[in-house]
């Protein structure tokens, strides 16, 4: 319903911001990987939101980035990660690692994250993986035939499968990983990966 909101920070506080538009002042709920970037009192902020929906309350959660609220997003879809949980890994971890900790099965990683047990971290890995492997057609999504070259590098197949986690098509995030040398580290590929697609966006 709401996609982003962009005005004057007026307030901030652990895991909230106040931006005012038009004179109405929007209360995000927001990571700590968020609150690092925003700016300081009076000048203007941008986040990209979602409106969570109860019986009881809405809630508007704002990222600094798409990507962090694609994380989001995929994280409160798997079975007993609810918004506080997501919120909890997001402010523990960049989007590019939690999608590089679901990639390598690296379920201790998200277990630094307040309130995330090792049974919900794997599970975690595990429903993110499954999905990956859905997009991929039952495969990996390192695996599916549109990868090519980077199907020799286990950690180009990581850093595909990590841009599926984080939602883009298996096709789209090996043609990018490509680009790059696969002998860098599953994270590097993540991040140059993700900045040439955001370059090739305001580009297009």
């Amino acid at each position: 319903m709401i996609d982003s909101v962009r005005g004057t920070l007026t307030h901030t506080e652990p895991g909230v911001a106040v931006i005012e538009c038009g004179g109405v002042g929007f209360k995000c709920l927001t990571s700590m990987n968020t609150q690092r970037t925003l700016p300081q009192i009076g000048e203007e902020a941008k986040l990209f939101t979602v409106l969570n929906v109860r019986e009881d309350a809405l809630d508007l959660f704002g990222f600094a980035t798409r990507t962090e609220l694609s994380c989001f997003k995929m994280l409160t879809g798997v079975s007993g990660v609810g918004p506080k949980v997501g919120l909890a890994i997001l402010s523990e971890l960049t989007p590019e690692q939690v999608a590089a900790a679901v990639a390598m099965g690296d379920s201790k990683a998200l277990t630094r994250a307040s309130g995330v047990g090792r049974k919900l971290a794997q599970r975690i890995c595990l429903e993110l993986k499954d999905r990956v492997r859905d997009l991929g057609g039952g495969k990996s999504a390192a695996a599916a035939p549109s990868a090519g070259a980077v199907s020799a590098s286990s950690h180009a197949e990581a850093a595909v499968e990590a841009l599926s986690v984080l939602g883009y098509s298996p096709s789209d995030a090996a043609a990018v990983v490509a680009k790059f040398d696969s002998a860098l580290p599953v994270e590097e590929l993540l991040r140059l990966s993700l900045r040439a697609i955001d370059a090739g966006k305001r580009g297009g």
